[in-house]
């Protein structure tokens, strides 16, 4: 299995910018995606984007161009950077490591964007 820990969340205004980070150990050779999901209040989890072992990245349509997925394979770690933020935002936010037999998350972290 592997172990997943998120931080970076917060309260912040409406245009603010967040960094939330996902630290992953245990059996991340068996890592095939990374991905970040948020769920708000009252709604399904849903997913926000993803890095896979090739880089290859995918964006929800609703925060291309304002968010950035990245990685760091020397800290074991991936990144979502979240600009111009929207109190739409507003959800606690997760880490997934997705692979063979393989499907981890993490606790999760609170993003509040006020407005």
């Amino acid at each position: 299995q592997v172990h997943l820990v998120e931080s970076g969340g917060g309260l912040v205004q409406l245009g603010a910018s967040l960094r939330l980070s996902c630290a992953a150990s245990g059996r991340i050779l068996n890592i095939d995606a990374m991905r970040w999901y948020r769920q708000a209040p009252g709604k399904q989890r849903e997913i926000v984007a993803s890095i896979t072992r090739h880089n290859n990245i995918w964006y929800r349509d609703v925060v291309e161009g304002r968010f950035t997925i990245s990685r760091d394979n020397a800290k074991n770690t991936i990144y979502l950077q979240m600009n111009s933020l929207k109190p739409e935002d507003t959800a606690v936010y997760y880490c997934n490591a997705f692979g063979t037999n393989l499907d981890s998350w993490g606790q999760g972290t609170q993003v509040t964007v006020s407005s």
